[in-house]
C-alpha cells in the first residue's frame, strides 16, 4: 500500500514538473471568463465578451517584469502574423503602475511593441478575477468567450512553431 503511494506522489510531481516547463495548460473544460472591464488608451472600455467571434491571447504583463519586456518585440511580431486571421492579442497591465498612458505607450515603442493593442487593468482586477498574480501570463479565449487555457511565463512569440501551435489551438478550440 505504501508503495502505491509512493508511486502515484511520484507521478503526480514528475507530471506537475513537466507540465511547469512547458508552462502551457490547456483545460479539459473551457470556463467563462470574467467580465470586468479593461481600458484603451482612450479611455474606452472593453470587456471580453466584447470580442466573442475571435481567438483571444490576454497577455498579462508588467513594467517591473524584466521576461516581459524581454518579449515584447517578439509579441509584436506575432501580432503582425496573426491579425488578420482572427487571432486577437491584448496587452494587459495594471493602472497602478504607470503615471499616464503616454508613459506605456512609450515603452510599447521603446521594446518595439508598436502594433500591439494595449489596454490598463484598473487596480489589476481583471488579472485578479482570472486569479494571475504572476508575469507574464497569457489567457487564452475561444470564440465564444470562454477561458480555454494559459501559458505561465515567456514564449518565443515569433517562433513558427508557436505560431502554428496557437493555430492549431484557435481551429480545435474555436
Amino acid at each position: 500500500m505504501i508503495k502505491k503511494i509512493l508511486l502515484i506522489v511520484l507521478f503526480c510531481v514528475c507530471a506537475n514538473l513537466v507540465m511547469a516547463k512547458s508552462g502551457i495548460n490547456i483545460f479539459a473544460y473551457s470556463r467563462p471568463a470574467p467580465q470586468s472591464p479593461i481600458y484603451s488608451p482612450e479611455g474606452i472600455s472593453l470587456r471580453l465578451n466584447d470580442l466573442r467571434g475571435d481567438f483571444v491571447l490576454v497577455m498579462f504583463w508588467s513594467r517591473y517584469c524584466a521576461p516581459c519586456i524581454k518579449e515584447l518585440d517578439e509579441i509584436n511580431t506575432f501580432v503582425n502574423k496573426t491579425q488578420n486571421n482572427g487571432i486577437k492579442v491584448l496587452l494587459v497591465s495594471n493602472s497602478e503602475e504607470w503615471t499616464g498612458i503616454w508613459e506605456q505607450r512609450q515603452l510599447l515603442q521603446k521594446y518595439g511593441a508598436t502594433d500591439v493593442k494595449y489596454y490598463i487593468d484598473k487596480k489589476g482586477t481583471l488579472a485578479g478575477d482570472f486569479g494571475v498574480f504572476s508575469y507574464p501570463h497569457t489567457v487564452l479565449i475561444n470564440k465564444s468567450g470562454e477561458e480555454i487555457g494559459r501559458i505561465s511565463g515567456t514564449v518565443d512569440w515569433d517562433d513558427d512553431d508557436v505560431v502554428e501551435y496557437i493555430y492549431k489551438l484557435k481551429a480545435q478550440q474555436g
